[in-house]
């Protein structure tokens, strides 16, 4: 992996984070341009466990996966840059700031999460990032987020 690398698949994803079902919630990250920009893409599917209890009746992705959801592609997007693939990276939030919730995100929707970095430099353990989540076009929820990249010893 390099900068050369503009997108992972679901295979590099498991790679580089460590979450798995039910709470690996992006399937793809496109247009990486290093470790400043990434657009994470998350199918929603009915078949999603949160859906049975939000709402019976009335699906509706929680907006703390969809939040969720934009830092998993950030850490994608930064495990990608940092060649991380195979490594141990873990990533624990440390703030969220600014969150709105705009639309209802539902079974069938393709949730795009535009991802950019406000604030890190490789090797650095703390970032903070912009993202903004969409269904077609329509801002669904934004939010600034400072993490911590628990980086491996080498």
């Amino acid at each position: 992996m390099s900068d050369s690398l503009k997108s992972a698949d679901i295979g590099l994803i498991q790679r580089i984070i460590p979450h798995r079902y039910p709470f690996l919630l992006v399937d793809r990250v496109e247009d990486i341009d290093g470790y400043r920009t990434a657009v994470g893409i998350k199918n929603v599917t009915m078949n999603e466990p949160h859906f049975q209890g939000h709402f019976p009746g009335k699906p509706i992705m929680p907006g703390v996966t969809i939040v969720e959801a934009m830092a998993q592609t950030a850490a994608v997007m930064v495990g990608v840059a940092m060649d991380m693939a195979d490594k141990d990276l873990l990533v624990y939030f440390m703030a969220i700031d600014g969150c709105k919730f705009r639309r209802m995100v539902v079974p069938g929707d393709v949730l795009k999460m535009n991802l950019e970095t406000v604030r890190g430099k490789p090797g650095g353990k703390v970032w903070k990032f912009k993202g903004v989540a969409t269904v077609d076009g329509e801002m669904a929820c934004e939010a600034e987020f400072t993490a911590m990249m628990d980086l491996p010893k080498e």
